[in-house]
């Protein structure tokens, strides 16, 4: 051994010194103190002023009017027609979801064909206002009175009523599907195109088939894509049923509440009491969407400090650095197999 290397090992007086100024350098870390920001805080305290006025301003304005929203928030006839707007957002988001599903596999599919027909469907729905939509679904009773199935300019094999489109109910949830499928598609197809093509080929590669490919790799990672959009289209669409008027359906939350307004001529009160249940239904659904965003990003995030790492006011004591051979007896240093790599090994889930 050189009389350098010797010098190293077994010189124990220069180790602690070194070992000694790195933890008074990590002690007097540099305090960060934050910029002043002085406007923000006058921005702020005028927004409260402001919107403070303009409650005690409409507290006092009798047009308001009040006493009437208290006597009607909880009416029996608000009260069902609530249920009938949420029943209407569900059945028309299932259908949506399982519609815009086939249309995203339509999208993805290498038949021209396929693929044509879902462009179109997809071209035509949200090309067009949805109120025009819901208007036509509300007359196809009138156009198709009966369905005919047969071999055109012959006799029909069979002839049904159009029992479907006289069902105002099922008429909206038909037209509030069929629209909302066409935004499906493209939430669930960006999905499924994020989840890289190579996780789909080492699917292969271990004899999965494109069910269990499907199932167990790529709709769990898309499903960090689809989830979040997915929660923002159920919330429109319990706002959008109020559109159902055009088919005309006037037994739903916003029908009702205009119903009895007409009656006892008091349009912004009973405005006010359907905007309060609307914004019940979407604080509740804006509640179910963080956790279910929560669960499926689980993975995906950044890995969290230890509780109390970094916090002012704590002090923590410095990991010395690894050394580059075996440490000295009895100074400070971590010891070290011969021939192992240098820092820390965070490797594997630790």
């Amino acid at each position: 051994m050189s009389e350098r290397g010797a010098d190293r090992v077994t010189d124990p007086a220069k180790k602690p010194a070194t070992a000694t100024a790195t933890a008074a350098d990590s002690a007097d870390a540099i305090v960060a103190i934050p910029l002043r920001h002085p406007w923000r805080n006058v921005i702020a305290v005028v927004l409260l002023l402001g919107l403070a006025v303009f409650l005690l301003d409409a507290a006092q304005r009798p047009d308001y009017g009040w006493a009437d929203v208290g006597k009607y928030i909880f009416d029996r006839r608000i009260s069902q027609a609530a249920w009938v707007t949420l029943w209407l957002t569900i059945y028309a988001m299932v259908g949506a979801i399982v519609i815009g599903l086939l249309l995203a596999i339509m999208r993805l599919s290498p038949n021209p064909v396929l693929k044509s027909i879902a462009w179109l469907y997809i071209w035509i729905f949200r090309g067009t206002p949805v109120y025009v939509q819901l208007v036509f679904w509300g007359i196809v009773s009138l156009i198709y009175p009966v369905f005919t199935f047969g071999i055109p300019f012959t006799t029909p094999w069979a002839t049904i009523p159009n029992g479907i489109f006289t069902n105002l109910f099922i008429t909206a949830v038909i037209g509030l599907g069929l629209n909302e499928a066409a935004y499906m598609s493209e939430i669930v197809r960006a999905g499924l195109l994020s989840v890289d093509e190579g996780q789909a080929e080492a699917s292969t590669a271990l004899a999965m088939s494109w069910g269990q490919t499907m199932r167990y790799v790529v709709v769990p990672q898309a499903m960090k894509i689809i989830i979040p959009p997915t929660g923002n289209e159920v919330i429109s669409m319990l706002k959008t049923t109020s559109l159902v008027a055009a088919i005309p359906l006037s037994v739903d939350l916003y029908g009702v509440s205009r119903g009895i307004s007409a009656v006892t001529f008091t349009p912004v009160p009973l405005l006010i009491v359907a905007s309060l249940w609307y914004l019940l239904f979407t604080s509740v659904l804006m509640v179910g969407q963080h956790f279910i965003e929560k669960r499926f990003s689980r993975g995906t995030g950044r890995l969290k400090a230890e509780k109390g790492a970094g916090t002012p006011g704590t002090t923590s004591t410095p990991t010395p650095a690894p050394t580059s051979g075996p440490a000295a007896p009895g100074g400070p240093g971590v010891a070290r197999t011969p021939g192992a790599p240098l820092g820390n090994d965070f490797g594997g889930k630790g």
